[in-house]
């Protein structure tokens, strides 16, 4: 009985002492998911409307950090973790008018992406020059989440955060991934001079090959930025143009959708009249070209004859084409629609969108889904159909290459009117929908990048705002407010020349896809071998 008591009594000793220890260890183990998560959130601070660009380089260090050394099942877990932590932020605008359901469902499907890159590279960290092989593959996720599911959604791409940052001028060498990847390069070089500095204070060695390519995954990104500086250019190659972008403001309350659609409509065309009464009486210059934004005219000007009218007469006033916005039905099809409004012709030319936006202009899997809850089917009671054309428009000797709203997002959507020659870019959008949400800025900052990636003038023409002009440096001359009226005229660069990006077009993404590739195999391979070892 004697030695039974004092064995209670030790164990009652024990216990206390032990439950903090215990409680201490969870709390540690919890730290690499906490860090994944806050580093996610660090990198969405770096995107606009916040300057703060830098910060994409500590939030990969830390992502860098949380995976390396790790299983593929806990990059997994993690990368969903930074995933999570980057987009819920980043796309909280989707939920603007429909309602947190669509933007939690959004974040959830897109953040596997990143969980899967996660897993690839607690792989490829263990082999020499891991932070190449790792952003070569964040790349590569970036890559598939720009093509799938639903024709792909390439929002939130890393570039996209880097219009004032010192890397931008690599969107001139070759688009959006090699922007993006020097950016990545950057954070994970960052973590791995200060883990090799640790070590090193630790064990009074340095491992020279594993600094050097630490060193130089920061420092080649930063020279070929400098470098790249001189593919940046705002200098006249084919003269100028006077562009004038209109933005007419949208009701904000209290009209039905009809009523809606043609106070639109007048808000634009009187905006446009107050422009001609101004370069009527001397006070700017007459334009020669004369943008409105997307969904400017909702009201079919082919179908109603009052709406062809007013369209008409501002173009008269104006005395130069105008780019109207319009939703067009056409063969029983609903098109997004870019009309060509001569001022003595009349409507010549369109463009019809083509990249359209899943559960917005259509929906996808429509008849699963009316099965399941037919109120998600009345969110888009008619899908629009696809263009299939680039749209490049002639406007008084200047050719404009329309690039709609998402299309902005799109590598392949902004090339394609460059390659077909247009000497300026227009990013007619509607905004309106998302109130005065970051996604305003994030849309713009997407056509600063798209302005230094070919050298091309950018106008936003946009309903509600922001509108810009963008020179082919990436710098904003002027910009309008948001939920007001108003016009930007200037006169601006009109240039034909290619950069190395528009020449190479996908060719970069594809050379760091076969790299992610390698890497990832590489590293596989390595795994299989040092197990078979370990069975031997």
């Amino acid at each position: 009985m004697t030695v039974t008591a004092t064995s209670v009594d030790e164990s009652d000793q024990l216990e206390p002492q032990a439950a903090p220890a215990a409680r201490l260890a969870r709390l540690v183990r919890l730290v690499p998911a906490a860090v994944a998560a806050l580093s996610g959130v660090l990198l969405y601070v770096s995107f606009p409307p916040r300057t703060l660009w830098w910060l994409a380089l500590p939030a990969f260090a830390c992502f860098g950090w949380v995976l390396r050394g790790r299983s593929w099942k806990a990059g997994l877990g993690l990368g969903y973790l930074f995933g999570l932590g980057f987009l819920l932020p980043l796309l909280v605008w989707t939920g603007v008018e429909v309602g947190p359901g669509p933007w939690l469902a959004l974040v959830a499907v897109e953040a596997i992406f990143v969980a899967l890159v996660g897993a690839g590279i607690t792989a490829v960290s263990k082999l020499p020059a891991w932070p190449l092989w790792a952003a070569s593959l964040w790349i590569a996720g970036e890559a598939v989440r720009a093509r799938a599911p639903f024709h792909g959604f390439p929002w939130g791409k890393i570039a996209f955060g880097q219009a004032d940052g010192v890397f931008l001028p690599l969107a001139a060498v070759g688009g959006t991934p090699v922007l993006g990847f020097a950016v990545v390069l950057c954070g994970f070089g960052l973590y791995e001079i200060v883990r090799l500095a640790l070590e090193a204070r630790r064990t009074h060695e340095v491992r020279r090959s594993a600094a050097a390519v630490a060193l130089l995954s920061m420092a080649v990104p930063v020279v070929g930025a400098v470098a790249a500086r001189s593919l940046v250019s705002d200098k006249a190659e084919d003269g100028t143009t006077t562009v004038a972008v209109i933005q007419g403001n949208v009701p904000r309350a209290g009209l039905e959708f009809n009523a809606q659609r043609r106070a639109v409509l007048d808000y634009h065309v009187k905006e446009t009249l107050r422009l001609a009464a101004k370069v009527k009486a001397g006070k700017v210059a007459k334009p020669d070209v004369v943008l409105w934004p997307e969904n400017s005219s909702d009201v079919d000007p082919f179908a109603d004859a009052q709406a062809y009218a007013d369209i008409d007469e501002a173009a008269k006033a104006i005395g130069a084409p105008i780019s109207v916005g319009g939703v067009v039905e056409r063969g029983g099809k609903l098109y997004n629609e870019q009309i060509l409004w001569d001022p003595v012709k009349g409507p010549t030319s369109t463009y019809d969108k083509r990249q359209i936006q899943p559960f917005g202009e259509y929906l996808p899997m429509r008849s699963l889904l009316g099965a399941i809850n037919k109120n998600w089917t009345s969110m888009v009671r008619q899908d629009f159909s696809r263009g299939t054309k680039p749209g490049v428009f002639t406007m008084n000797g200047a050719k404009i290459g329309l690039v709609t709203c998402y299309e902005a997002a799109f590598d392949w959507a902004v090339r394609s009117e460059v390659t077909d020659g247009a000497q300026l870019i227009s990013v007619p959008s509607n905004n309106a929908t998302f109130d005065r949400s970051e996604m305003t800025y994030q849309q713009l900052a997407m056509s600063r990048v798209r302005a230094v990636e070919h050298s091309r003038t950018v106008t936003v023409p946009v309903t509600s705002g922001v509108s810009a002009i963008i020179m082919p440096d990436g710098k904003i001359t002027q910009k309008t407010g948001m939920f007001v009226a108003d016009s930007l005229v200037q006169k601006v660069p009109l240039r034909s020349s290619e950069t190395p990006a528009t020449k190479l077009g996908i060719l970069p993404e594809m050379a760091l896809v076969l790299v992610a590739a390698g890497g990832l195999g590489w590293a596989i391979g390595a795994g299989l071998r040092r197990r078979r070892t370990g069975d031997a």
